[in-house]
């Protein structure tokens, strides 16, 4: 009987195996052979699956945004109050351990690359304006909870993202995580000034 293969899976797996290149030597590092070799392939094999590098570092960069994507609306689901949930999404935005902080490392290396690809960078515009949405909902939630004040959450969305943003490139500098608790004091203060 012939062996069944679960092509997607093997899709997911070379993606795997990609961030995991990104992540020990940047994205040159990540070549087709590099990725073949890691990944148990022929170096053809690989475009039975994606026709080439770009199509890897697409699935790669697609895949991080969606993990991110995915633990940011799981971490404001289902709480206690909108205001927990403000809180919880707040807190996702931050790398807070090192597999975080790993993943804002292919993150990183796939940014650059995303500024030559008008459809990586418009993938990226596209994550960045749902958490935006996500976030002013949540705060619009808060607030009509009574937990927090009613202002224009727009700009105070913008200014967190902004601040996440630059989180994810600090902790770069600082994998072991020295930098954690600064991100959660400016997430505290962050709530203070809304209330």
């Amino acid at each position: 009987m012939p062996k069944i293969i679960d092509h997607d899976q093997r899709r997911r797996d070379i993606v795997e195996v990609a961030k995991s290149i990104i992540l020990k030597g940047g994205f040159e590092a990540a070549t087709m052979r590099s990725i073949a070799a890691e990944a148990g392939f022929a170096n053809g094999a690989l475009k039975h699956y994606f026709p080439g590098k770009e199509s890897i570092v697409a699935a790669t960069f697609e895949t991080i945004l969606q993990q991110m994507s995915e633990g940011v609306q799981a971490a404001g689901e289902e709480p206690a109050s909108a205001d927990a949930a403000l809180q919880g999404f707040l807190q996702a935005t931050i790398p807070r351990d090192r597999e975080q902080i790993a993943a804002g490392r292919v993150l990183l290396a796939l940014w650059e690359y995303a500024m030559a690809n008008e459809s990586l960078a418009e993938l990226y515009r596209g994550h960045l304006a749902s958490w935006r949405a996500s976030l002013i909902e949540r705060m619009e939630a808060a607030r009509d909870e009574g937990a927090i004040r009613d202002q224009d959450y727009g700009p105070l969305a913008d200014e967190y993202i902004s601040a996440a943003v630059g989180a994810t490139v600090i902790n770069l500098m600082y994998p072991d995580g020295d930098r954690i608790a600064d991100y959660e004091n400016y997430i505290d203060r962050f709530l203070a000034r809304l209330r």
